[in-house]
């Protein structure tokens, strides 16, 4: 037996644990069931609702099994007489103040409170006096309270303290008086609070748009994969007759754990918006009109092919929305080029093209989404993480929290919730010449001299004590990474940003990584969805134009893929006058 090691029974089963492991995490480990509300694995012991009581062999009285550590040769009785009846005495405290309004609470199918209740509950209450009602709080649109039926047990509180970092929900009062609640009434606006709803065990916390919609047993369950960042968190859609009515989390702990971003959560609202097209519309005349799909695609393929062989497949430009699926972005690039045009893109908010070439095969995180919690130095670099991609900035406060030196540059300061190791926005300087310093601080600590690649854009840096003190962390530790987000694909020196990265990674040994802009970024360079590069990344004989040149040279046709807004999502300056003045656009 290894020494962090310790041997103990669960009813009377003879079972190895690990030192310093509480007895509910042995139980579920070996598959026996122990009751409990105010535990979760993803959260720190509370052990206030005291429904996971077991027998403890020559402990005076029950223990609760969520903190309760084991230790050698410990016998634990999860079924015993005197477990079962602490059990049920706690279920029974649980239920005095509790509302019978199961017949009309969301929660209801679903409920753990129900659920023990059925195991460990008494069919009639010994209870007469009258119960107890609190005030339900206005948290915002998203989540709606029934606080009547809190239970206590912290795990929201928990939540918003230990997970997001900003403690908007707290307890107020004493013993029975005890409200979970703000302090000074607000809406909860953290990017993941709505995941709340999922850690409450009774109905005191729902789903706002989905109250009074449905019943748990009425709907069916599909997986589904968040389309609004690179991240791909796995999701369930709950449909009634058709219809989305909610999404919840599909736990994977490589991607999202057990968390979603509240986009993620409510956007499925737009799927039933007013403003989206029902139907294929053509414009004739400067009129626009319903039509058919047979039609519209029947058109589209006339209009495309004139186009192709009066003015050639040149004059065809394809753009698609990096949220596609892989399967769409492959058939627009072999549509394209069957017409005999390379002008594709994707990438539709970028304007330095320089050097694409030197471009990844794909824009990767350098890392597994779940090794970020495990870096020991990050440098990233024009990112608004908490916006672009709220599960990455989650695993990069892990990170942080465990120790990891975690610094920033950025053209302006924005809030993390975690402590952050240094921090470079503007100042008179531009993130090209932070990054410059960066990597002249590096060089010279490392003993190295500057790469070829660098030497002249570094030749006048001058660094500052924060910006050596990023260099030396990024000369520390096992795993490193430098994380270059979307501000900085965007930005007008993005070619020289990537190349100081590159060689920063180069003398420092960290690893250069990328945040990609959009849900599927990833898979449209992987397909083609490039003027320069095939299925693959494969180079192509004759390279098209990027997504800024095809709107100044005024193609004569454009299809545009995805749902895309010009006005919103393209960062060409050139690009409404381009698609107003082309023969043909087709918008998919």
């Amino acid at each position: 037996m290894s020494d962090d090691q310790v041997n103990i029974e669960v009813n009377g089963v003879p079972v190895k644990a690990r030192k310093g492991q509480m007895v509910i995490q042995v139980t579920d480990a070996h598959a026996v069931y122990v009751p409990r509300f105010c535990y979760h694995e993803k959260l720190t012991v509370a052990a206030n609702c005291r429904m996971c009581l077991v027998e403890v062999e020559k402990a005076p009285k029950p223990m609760p099994a969520c903190a309760t550590p084991v230790s050698e040769g410990m016998k634990v009785f999860t079924k015993s007489p005197k477990a079962i009846a602490a059990q049920k005495a706690v279920m029974e405290f649980l239920l005095i103040n509790h509302p019978l309004d199961c017949p009309i609470c969301d929660q209801g199918g679903e409920c753990e409170l129900q659920d023990l209740a059925m195991g460990f509950g008494r069919d009639i209450s010994r209870y007469t006096e009258r119960k107890r009602v609190v005030k339900d709080k206005n948290l915002g649109p998203l989540v709606s309270t029934d606080m009547t039926r809190c239970i206590h047990c912290t795990r929201c509180v928990r939540f918003t303290q230990e997970i997001q970092g900003f403690q908007e929900l707290g307890t107020l009062g004493r013993g029975e008086l005890t409200e979970i609640g703000t302090f000074i009434e607000k809406s909860v606006d953290h990017e993941l609070s709505a995941n709340i709803i999922d850690l409450c065990p009774v109905g005191a916390l729902n789903n706002k748009p989905y109250r009074y919609r449905a019943r748990a047993w009425e709907m069916t369950q599909h997986p589904l994969v968040s389309p609004h960042d690179s991240v791909g968190a796995n999701l369930y859609a709950h449909v009634l007759r058709g219809r989305i009515m909610r999404i919840v989390p599909r736990p994977n702990e490589a991607v999202n754990e057990t968390w979603i971003a509240d986009r993620d959560r409510f956007s499925y609202q737009g799927v039933y918006s007013d403003d989206r097209l029902l139907k294929p519309m053509a414009r004739d005349n400067g009129v626009w009109q319903e039509t058919d799909w047979e039609t519209a695609l029947a058109r589209v393929a006339e209009r495309l092919a004139r186009v192709a062989k009066q003015h050639g497949g040149a004059q065809i430009g394809a753009i698609a929305s990096p949220n596609s699926t892989l399967e769409e972005l492959y058939l627009l690039a072999r549509i394209a080029r069957g017409l005999g045009s390379a002008n594709l893109d994707h990438r539709l908010r970028r304007t330095d093209f320089r050097d694409e070439a030197s471009d990844p095969l794909y824009p990767g995180l350098g890392c597994s989404i779940e090794q970020l919690e495990q870096l020991n130095s990050a440098l990233i670099v024009g990112a608004n993480l908490r916006k672009e991609a709220p599960l990455i900035a989650h695993r990069i406060r892990k990170a942080a929290m465990r120790g990891a030196r975690v610094s920033f540059v950025n053209p302006r300061r924005y809030e993390y919730l975690f402590p952050v190791a240094e921090y470079l926005s503007a100042n008179g300087l531009d993130m090209f010449e932070h990054l410059s310093a960066i990597a002249v601080a590096a060089i010279s600590a490392s003993g190295n001299r500057a790469p070829d690649s660098i030497a002249t854009l570094v030749a006048n840096a001058q660094p500052s004590d924060a910006q050596r003190a990023i260099a030396q962390q990024l000369l520390e530790g096992e795993r490193r990474l430098i994380l270059l987000g979307a501000i900085a694909q965007r930005d007008a020196g993005f070619a020289d940003l990537r190349l100081i990265a590159a060689a920063l990674a180069e003398v420092t040994g960290a690893t250069v990584g990328y945040v990609p802009e959009g849900g599927n970024a990833v898979g449209a360079a992987l397909v083609g969805v490039l003027p320069h590069r095939g299925l693959g990344g494969r180079s192509v004989q004759a390279a098209g134009l990027n997504i800024a040149d095809m709107f100044a040279a005024r193609l004569k046709s454009y299809v545009m893929f995805g749902a895309i807004e010009p006005a919103y999502d393209v960062a060409s300056s050139a690009a409404l006058e381009a698609l107003k003045a082309a023969d043909c656009v087709v918008a998919l």
